[in-house]
C-alpha cells in the first residue's frame, strides 16, 4: 500500500465493509429469480462500485479522487429511493440498505475531505 502509513486501519476497515456491502447487495440484486433486468442491471453496477471500495480499502489515498463517483452515486440513491423507502407502505429491506449507502457515502465524503491536500489525483 503507498498510503505509508497515512491512513489509520479504521479507514482500511471501512472501505472493505462498503466493499462487502455492495459485493452482497449486488449479488443478491443479480441473483434474485424475481427480479427484472433493470433490477439485475442494477445490481451488477452495485457490485462493480464494490470495486472501486475494494481498491480504496487496499490504497485510500491513491483512490480517495474516485470516491466522488460513491459519494454523488449513494447520496443520489438515497435522494430517488427514499421518499418511497421511508415514507407511509415503504419498504423496510430497501429503507436498511438506504441507511448504509448514506453512512457509507457520509464516511466517503469525510475522507476525502480530510485527506484532499494527501489524496493522489
Amino acid at each position: 500500500m503507498s498510503d505509508n502509513g497515512k491512513v489509520s486501519g479504521g479507514w482500511h476497515g471501512f472501505f472493505w465493509a462498503a466493499c462487502a456491502f455492495n459485493f452482497v447487495i449486488g449479488t443478491l440484486g443479480m441473483v434474485n429469480p424475481e427480479a427484472t433486468t433493470d433490477s439485475r442491471i442494477i445490481g451488477l453496477l452495485v457490485f462493480c462500485f464494490g470495486i472501486l471500495y475494494l481498491l480504496c480499502a487496499r490504497d485510500p489515498l491513491r483512490y480517495a479522487p474516485a470516491l466522488w463517483a460513491g459519494i454523488i452515486g449513494k447520496f443520489g440513491v438515497v435522494a430517488l429511493l427514499g421518499p418511497g423507502a421511508f415514507g407511509e407502505g415503504g419498504d423496510r429491506l430497501l429503507a436498511g440498505i438506504l441507511v448504509f449507502d448514506a453512512l457509507f457515502a457520509l464516511g466517503f465524503l469525510i475522507f476525502v475531505v480530510k485527506h484532499r491536500g494527501t489524496a493522489q489525483g
